[in-house]
């Protein structure tokens, strides 16, 4: 086992209830990059509330600004102009440090590629969100096995991801994003190296799990099937979010 939960023990149970959720008001909001000639436009005029519990799909084609926008709301990449607001913090507006502290706390990420530490069991990879905002506490690694049985991979806890499935692997991602209580969940194609069952299954765990911990969840997909499992659905196009009729 890796340093992050050697002589740790195992409780049945989190010790401690989910954190409240807050709500994200997102306003007038634009991304643009400088070239030789005029500014690459990227983000125009996008305006977006969710409220703990909500889930919303954004599709819309490739290069439209979709992964920009999930970076800015990760708090990975800053807008030109216009506002982010986690209930009454600006995340931009804080200094570099309480930034990714509030990153880590706040917001949790599963990506296309599921980016499990290779050395690392289940249950470690689970755990590194806590590892990096100090050290790990025997309710943290209890945690870790709660949510693994969340997802549905608990006999799973003590395989490294080389022994998992892809659709198991994406499962571990999930409960690794859900880890430190977040208030928002982004995820980036999250279904996308998956089989159609694998994605049905993924998807629901998704919507399912981030509604009972009163977190947001955001997707990014090319999929309508996935995009259907959720709350609400938008569209980017010509650099705009829109409400999809679809």
């Amino acid at each position: 086992m890796t340093e992050v939960a050697r002589n740790v023990p195992a409780q049945a149970a989190p010790a401690h209830p989910e954190s409240p959720g807050l709500t994200l008001r997102v306003a007038d909001l634009h991304k643009d990059y400088p070239t030789p000639t005029e500014p690459l436009v990227v983000l125009r005029a996008i305006s977006l509330t969710m409220r703990p519990g909500e889930s919303l799909a954004i599709v819309g084609p490739s290069g439209s600004g979709k992964s920009t926008l999930l970076n800015i709301l990760g708090t990975l990449d800053r807008p030109s102009s216009g506002t982010v607001m986690f209930g009454d913090v600006n995340p931009f507006a804080l200094p570099p440090s309480d930034l990714a502290r509030f990153r880590a706390e706040r917001i949790g990420f599963v990506f296309q590629d599921h980016h499990l530490l290779p050395q690392c069991t289940a249950v470690e990879n689970v755990l590194l969100p806590r590892l990096a905002l100090g050290r790990v506490r025997g309710e943290d690694t209890a945690r870790a096995q709660h949510l693994l049985g969340k997802v549905g991979v608990a006999n799973r806890s003590s395989h490294r991801p080389g022994e998992l499935s892809g659709g198991e692997r994406q499962r571990v991602a999930v409960a690794r994003a859900l880890m430190n209580r977040p208030s928002l969940v982004l995820a980036d194609e999250p279904t996308g190296n998956l089989d159609a069952a694998s994605s049905e299954a993924v998807g629901e765990l998704l919507a399912e799990v981030t509604r009972e911990a009163a977190a947001i969840l955001i997707v990014v997909t090319h999929s309508a099937a996935l995009a259907r499992r959720f709350d609400r659905r938008m569209r980017m196009s010509a650099n705009e979010l829109h409400d999809d009729p679809e």
